[in-house]
């Protein structure tokens, strides 16, 4: 994994600006991590990449993050700082085959990978959403040793393997903790690496583009050569326009 240059910022950018958020994260992986295919990225499990997202934004951005939550009950704004290493998630596996034992059932499954979620994508409602969601990632079930629908397993052996799946794979769900200085609710909020890398990229390849347009202007330089310079290079030329 590597930091991207400026040009590099500005091609994802471009990419990922169009594409649903399943395939701007396989994007920005393809592009700080150029020896991995992306196919074997999309089948990495949801809480690796996400891991891996994160190692992206602290190489490009740096490790602290910072942003604003909203308490749902007074709506009070707080502002929170922390260090990436506060989120990550530990005792991840390498994400194999699983099986899982449970009274007379037996289960054999895979963890959500990217290409479940963009399947999930496709739906418009919840139970949908999870049905599709079990029957992609559960290969076999098995009732006393006899194979049976998914469908027919009971809900609290579904709930048991939704619950060994987030053991496994714990950075699929990162969850920040708040409570209000007003009204002392407690909450959690849901952490979007994506989300929140997106929103840093594109303010970092606007203003790219902005420097690129002041200096064009000013000196008519090429766009390549702009961004060919150092950012130190190309602020101490900013001050002078």
């Amino acid at each position: 994994m590597r930091a991207l240059s400026d040009h590099e910022m500005l091609r994802l950018w471009e990419t990922g600006t169009g594409e649903h958020p399943v395939d701007r994260a396989l994007s920005v992986l393809a592009a700080a991590f150029p020896d991995t295919g992306r196919d074997e990225l999309a089948a990495m499990s949801v809480g690796r990449r996400d891991g891996h997202l994160m190692a992206v934004r602290e190489a490009n951005f740096g490790r602290r993050v910072s942003g604003v939550a909203e308490c749902p009950q007074c709506a009070e704004l707080l502002g929170w700082d922390l260090d990436l290493d506060a989120l990550r998630a530990t005792g991840s596996d390498e994400g194999g085959p699983g099986r899982l034992v449970i009274e007379e059932y037996e289960l054999l499954y895979r963890l959500p990978d990217s290409t479940d979620l963009a399947a999930v994508a496709l739906l418009d409602d919840v139970a949908g959403g999870r049905d599709t969601l079990l029957r992609r990632c559960v290969q076999g079930a098995y009732r006393e040793g006899v194979a049976v629908e998914v469908g027919s397993v009971p809900e609290a052996v579904i709930f048991a393997l939704a619950t060994e799946m987030e053991a496994r794979d714990p950075q699929a769900e990162t969850l920040l903790d708040f409570e209000c200085p007003e009204c002392g609710l407690m909450w959690q909020a849901l952490f979007d690496v994506l989300t929140f890398l997106w929103t840093e990229l594109q303010a970092r390849a606007r203003n790219l583009l902005d420097d690129v347009h002041d200096l064009a202007r000013a000196y008519g330089w090429s766009e390549k050569d702009i961004l060919g310079m150092s950012t130190a290079r190309r602020r101490y030329y900013l001050e002078k326009t």
